[in-house]
């Protein structure tokens, strides 16, 4: 009898001690409020330095960056951020893309970084890809103007007035170490819808009233691209497809100055494999990355990102298929042959819909 009673008090344990697990195990992984809590609290205590980062880690093919919308849960999480840092870095170490990831950091490059030394932080300029309401971001910083809404559209891209030194403007030393300790961050998107942009902006639209891009560089473009010389229209799509992918193309570069930085590579523009930067921010993700870049550099109590219309950033292969209809594969081909660097460093997709 003492043992059946104590079987069975036994067995009374074994069901109680089940019942209080169920519930510990219903609230802890059934609750998503406790669990997205958790989730957050882990990556933003356990997440290494973006320079400490190991020097090869297998990426996931589910978290390599497409240039393509990302699940929501996924956007909140720096390790999206460093998974893109990580894979410039692995890009910048493949020898067979040596010529199109590495360039020097030259004066160039150099003139492309403005500087807000109040705040530290250095941005790369990548024009067509946002980058007017980022330099009206910096301006406000830098305290030209109280607001964003304040600054005259004349004045932003004008460097005398708009307060927003050059990193070029500064002695070596000063450049060194405001590249080894500032914030730094650029802006990237899918590089052939970046070519459309620049080709409707300055040769097409031309809404900052800058001529000179219909009357010295399009004729330019023309004289030396065109293939029917009896066709009188102005400059044409397919003319700046084979100027951007012609192999010689820096003699006409060379004339064109400044005004190449609307469609020359990211990589010629900021030398990600060999600037270290902090964030790379991209267009698509833009109302994800914007409040995450201003978060990162702390500036995010101080200054907020313009509102972006809704669906202004998707990328668009309808458009992409418009513009290159009716050029040739080989055109195409070697137009990708130039900017597959930025293709690769930055996670978009080969655009194999245009070049097979």
């Amino acid at each position: 009898m003492h043992h059946q009673w104590l079987l069975l008090a036994a067995c009374f344990w074994v069901i109680f001690m089940f019942m209080v697990a169920s519930k510990f195990i219903t609230l802890t992984f059934k609750d998503p409020d406790v669990y997205s809590a958790k989730q957050e609290f882990l990556f933003l205590t356990t997440m290494p330095e973006v320079r400490k980062l190991p020097e090869e880690k297998h990426i996931p093919e589910e978290l390599k960056p497409t240039g393509k919308e990302l699940p929501d849960s996924q956007l909140v999480q720096p390790l999206v951020y460093m998974e893109r840092l990580e894979l410039i870095r692995n890009v910048c170490r493949d020898d067979a893309l040596k010529n199109l990831s590495h360039t020097p950091v030259s004066k160039f490059v150099l003139d492309r970084i403005f500087v807000c030394d109040k705040h530290k932080i250095l941005f790369c300029q990548t024009p067509k890809v946002g980058n007017t309401q980022w330099k009206k971001v910096l301006i406000v910083l830098n305290g030209a103007f109280p607001s964003i809404e304040e600054i005259p559209e004349n004045v932003v891209h004008d460097h005398e007035k708009n307060g927003l030194p050059r990193l070029s403007s500064f002695s070596d030393a000063e450049i060194q170490k405001r590249l080894k300790t500032y914030f730094k961050f650029f802006i990237v998107r899918d590089p052939f819808e970046r070519l459309i942009s620049a080709f409707k902006d300055k040769f097409v639209h031309n809404p900052r009233f800058e001529p000179w891009y219909r009357h010295e560089i399009a004729p330019g473009i023309i004289r030396k691209y065109r293939r029917n010389r009896t066709e009188t229209r102005g400059i044409q799509f397919e003319d700046f497809v084979r100027y951007l992918g012609d192999p010689n193309h820096r003699w006409l570069d060379l004339q064109f100055g400044e005004h190449i930085i609307h469609w020359v590579t990211y990589v010629e523009l900021c030398a990600p494999c060999e600037i270290m930067y902090s964030v790379i921010g991209h267009h698509e993700t833009l109302e994800d990355d914007a409040p995450y870049i201003l978060k990162e550099a702390g500036i995010d109590h101080l200054v907020s990102y313009p509102t972006i219309p809704p669906g202004i950033t998707v990328y668009n292969r309808t458009k992409v298929e418009h513009y290159f209809l009716g050029i040739s594969k080989r055109d195409i081909r070697r137009l990708y042959a130039r900017f597959e660097g930025d293709f690769k460093l930055f996670g978009y997709q080969k655009p194999d819909f245009l070049l097979n």
